[in-house]
């Protein structure tokens, strides 16, 4: 397992050098800045969108399924609500009795599909200890209201140039996708505060984002401290 974890940030650095260098390279090919924006983002999204494909993989290889009972099924079932928020799913046992169809929707459109085999538990893996990169915290706030924060947090090897851009890519792809575009014709306004209260969890943990609280904390200012002797 602390193998697959340090596999997995070896891929993440690999991939972010080569958008650096992308970023470095295109305005030298392609002149036009508007025609580079496109292929630079055109280029990240396919590498979000096979990294997201890859997660889900993985994902469902580490869900434990050792029978078809109603309430496996249910644990499962919040497994994966708890890994894709609120994105839409379908759980059907096959018709065989040894795996497990499973759905994945997500607001943007995108969509997963896996059979999970009926399997043993695994055993507890007695190596070594699991190498997880942490999140740390990431406050964000509006130009026109700085004292007004969003307490996010982010994966430890973004710096804080690299998820914020991270989080402005997906609050763009949010208010794009079906659910967002739906909210707009609801009347709700297409701000900050109405996208990340509604973002699911799953596309902010895919860029290595975390939302800790839905609603905006005011800065606490302190006053009338003592003053030391």
């Amino acid at each position: 397992m602390a193998k697959e974890k340090k596999s997995v940030k070896s891929k993440q650095d690999e991939q972010a050098q080569l958008l650096t260098l992308l970023r470095a390279i295109l305005p030298k090919v392609a002149p036009d800045p508007a025609f580079a924006e496109k292929l630079y983002s055109a280029f990240e999204a396919e590498l979000r969108a096979k990294n997201r494909v890859n997660s889900f993989e993985k994902f469902c290889e580490r869900i434990p399924l050792p029978d078809l009972e109603a309430k496996t099924l249910e644990e499962v079932k919040q497994q994966l609500m708890a890994g894709f928020g609120d994105a839409d799913l379908e759980i059907e046992p096959n018709e065989d009795g040894k795996g497990l169809r499973v759905d994945v929707s997500l607001p943007d459109g995108t969509q997963f599909h896996k059979l999970i085999p009926v399997r043993p538990l695994a055993p507890e893996d007695s190596g070594e200890a699991e190498v997880t990169l942490k999140f740390v915290p990431f406050p964000v706030a509006l130009p026109g209201d700085p004292e007004m924060i969003w307490a996010l947090a982010k994966r430890e090897n973004l710096n804080p140039d690299e998820a914020a851009i991270a989080l402005t890519k997906i609050e763009d792809e949010f208010w794009a996708s079906k659910t967002g575009q739906k909210l707009i014709r609801d009347r709700v306004e297409r701000s900050f505060p109405e996208f990340i209260a509604r973002v699911p969890a799953g596309l902010l943990g895919d860029s290595g984002l975390k939302r800790h609280y839905k609603l905006p904390e005011p800065v606490k200012v302190l006053r009338g401290g003592r003053k030391q002797s």
